[in-house]
């Protein structure tokens, strides 16, 4: 047999998926040369060898043991003398299934997405993330101090120097680029995602955008309004052991609305519960609010405010305000100032504002600091723009969801996002290739008394675009597959140790709603229809 006939069987077979095809070794990789890069490592990760940097001695969790074998790549990234973006690069030694995902943040960084990089490999994608230019904790914003060029890697160009370098790292390894690229972020990598559809619309094919911080500047305003309505004086401050029967009130008041009695606001707009109905008759309880403390809660429900009493931002939803992730993380705390909304609008302005005197974020008004805010990081971090007309030319296709009780960042924000590329573009034009959908009783990115596991950071969903929001997705971009329900879970664990789901429900293309059929499991999403608003 001849040279030639070796050379084309073994094509044949590599075509086949019988031997991995790589144009290089993992290690070799090491002595790539790219523009403002050092590769810093390149080594293959024989399976479930990876462990990722944890504080303490917390166990390695199932999602890491389970790994592959995979090359990892870090690298550093300089495009200024005061950047250093540092990102990793993961490659299925085999199992290839010729996708690239990159996977975006939360907060304020620090460190690549780990899990949903491990999540990634164990689906067959080459992977990226980064730490978007510095290293630490997701609330610390001190790093930004003094540091101009560093913020701007935050706010947009690491997410894109990371996806270009990635790009040609997989080229590199697998002598093939990408069939496709998706990305996919929650919170922060919302605003990522946007921030790549807008500024880098070749960058991706598909875009997965989980309660986006699309208007960055003014949800950190947004922020000093919640904390003036509820901190300006001590008896304004609503302590955690009332938020039970905040929760409980509005279930009473609401609840029973869509049809059906859950604990779960289908659309809490249609919710017009007063805090002053639960106002204190008999002397004050847990179970009751004293007349500034209510006044607080509804400058929370309505939002921020001008002199006028115009809105300008919208405000936070009635519902699902107990929980992990609900309003004792985010509005009440541990204590006064301690909530990370506190947390985050501090190492805001401290950090990446200049203003002549320090900010004292419970007198400045809320209008100054929105203009301070806009006119220093708008073109930074803001990721509003509506003029999404490259993204689709390259056609692209984004989805955008938001869990209707998210206590961080309001969720008619991405609705009103929605409605400005339809006025922009055209709604026919918008909805061919973006969609947006809204999650009951889902409060930020996850978590909450709602069906909060659809796929999304790759938590866990039947492996089929009907119920995994990635899936569906990819769907849309390679096959036309119109992404118009999606089937959500609410886990709950067994005894043994896995997870079953309690309830199902499906989430509707925006503007449309899950409503009960009147009959049936109202458990089981089955007995639901997408049909249009109440509202």
């Amino acid at each position: 047999m001849n040279n030639r006939k070796i050379a084309g069987i073994a094509l044949l077979i590599v075509f086949f998926g019988v031997l991995p095809a790589f144009a290089a070794s993992c290690e070799s990789l090491s002595g790539l040369k790219l523009p403002d890069t050092t590769i810093t490592s390149a080594q293959n990760m024989a399976a479930g060898s990876f462990t990722p940097p944890s504080p303490g001695n917390q166990p390695v969790p199932a999602l890491f043991k389970n790994l592959p074998a995979f090359c990892r790549v870090t690298a550093e990234v300089k495009p200024t003398s005061d950047s250093d973006i540092k990102l990793e690069v993961w490659m299925p030694q085999s199992g290839f299934n010729g996708n690239f995902r990159g996977e975006g943040n939360g907060g304020f960084a620090g460190a690549p997405n780990y899990p949903s990089m491990a999540d990634a490999v164990n689906r067959g994608y080459a992977t990226a993330s980064t730490d978007t230019g510095h290293s630490g904790s997701a609330v610390d914003g001190s790093w930004a101090l003094g540091h101009p060029e560093k913020v701007v890697d935050f706010g947009y160009r690491a997410v894109h120097e990371m996806t270009v370098k990635a790009k040609a790292i997989i080229q590199a390894f697998y002598g093939q680029t990408p069939q496709h690229s998706f990305f996919a972020g929650c919170s922060n990598g919302g605003r990522q995602g946007l921030m790549e559809a807008q500024r880098f619309p070749a960058d991706y094919d598909g875009i997965l955008s989980g309660a986006p911080a699309a208007y960055w500047t003014k949800t950190f305003s947004a922020f000093i309004w919640d904390i003036q309505a509820l901190q300006s004086d001590a008896e304004s401050y609503i302590p955690s052991k009332k938020v039970p029967a905040i929760a409980a009130a509005v279930a009473a008041a609401c609840d029973a609305n869509d049809g059906v009695k859950d604990g779960v606001l289908n659309d809490p707009r249609s919710c017009h519960f007063d805090p002053a109905t639960i106002v204190c008759k008999s002397g004050e309880s847990d179970s009751c609010l004293t007349p500034k403390q209510a006044v607080a809660l509804k400058k929370v429900y309505e939002g921020p405010r001008e002199h006028s009493g115009k809105q300008f931002f919208p405000g936070f939803e009635p519902g699902g305000e107990v929980g992990p992730g609900g309003w004792t993380t985010w509005f009440t705390g541990p204590a006064p100032g301690k909530d990370w909304q506190a947390v985050f609008a501090e190492g805001f302005f401290k950090n990446m504002i200049a203003s002549s005197e320090p900010l004292d974020l419970k007198t400045v008004k809320v209008q100054d600091a929105i203009k301070l805010a806009d006119d220093q990081q708008a073109r930074n971090f803001n990721a509003d723009n509506p003029d999404l007309a490259a993204f689709a030319k390259h056609g692209g296709k984004l989805i955008i969801y938001h869990g209707w009780s998210d206590a961080a960042l309001p969720p008619v924000g991405s609705i009103q996002y929605l409605e400005s590329v339809e006025k922009v573009m055209g709604k026919k034009s918008a909805e061919s290739f973006v969609r947006l959908f809204m999650a009951p009783g889902v409060q930020h990115c996850a978590g909450g008394p709602g069906a909060d596991s659809f796929g999304q950071l790759g938590r866990a969903a039947a492996n089929d675009p009907e119920h995994d929001i990635r899936l569906a997705l990819e769907a849309w971009v390679e096959k036309g597959a119109v992404p118009d329900k999606i089937i959500a879970a609410k886990l709950v664990n067994d005894e043994g140790g896995g997870a079953h789901a309690a309830v199902t429900r499906p989430l509707c293309a925006y503007p449309q709603v899950a409503k009960y059929k009147t009959s049936g499991d109202d458990k089981d999403a089955a007995n639901f229809t997408c049909s249009a608003s109440a509202k």
